[in-house]
């Protein structure tokens, strides 16, 4: 694995620390309803909101709405960039930690 000497090689899509949660969250269990993500990671509806989009946006994330009974349900799923992302930031904060 290639020494990282500085923090550029640390993807700031998935750096910010609600993203980093949710990146975990998703990666760790394959998906995620917004609630789940909510109470895991502590934070607002709007809060969660805005990094859920930011992460879409940049094509990590992949939504899925639908009712459960009377009831939307939104469901969150790490996408293959979104792997392949989170794999990438995960080694590059390893090899910074270790050079």
């Amino acid at each position: 694995m290639a020494t990282v000497r500085n923090l550029d090689a640390l993807d700031d899509v998935i750096h910010q620390k609600v993203r980093l949660g949710v990146m975990s969250c998703l990666m760790a269990s394959g998906e995620a309803d917004f609630n789940f993500l909510k109470a895991a990671l502590g934070v607002s509806d709007g809060n969660l909101s805005t990094h859920l989009t930011v992460l879409e946006e940049n094509g990590y994330i992949h939504i899925r709405k639908e009712f459960v009974g009377r009831k939307p349900r939104t469901t969150y799923s790490p996408t293959p960039l979104g792997h392949r992302a989170f794999e990438a930031y995960v080694a590059a904060l390893e090899a910074l930690v270790r050079s």
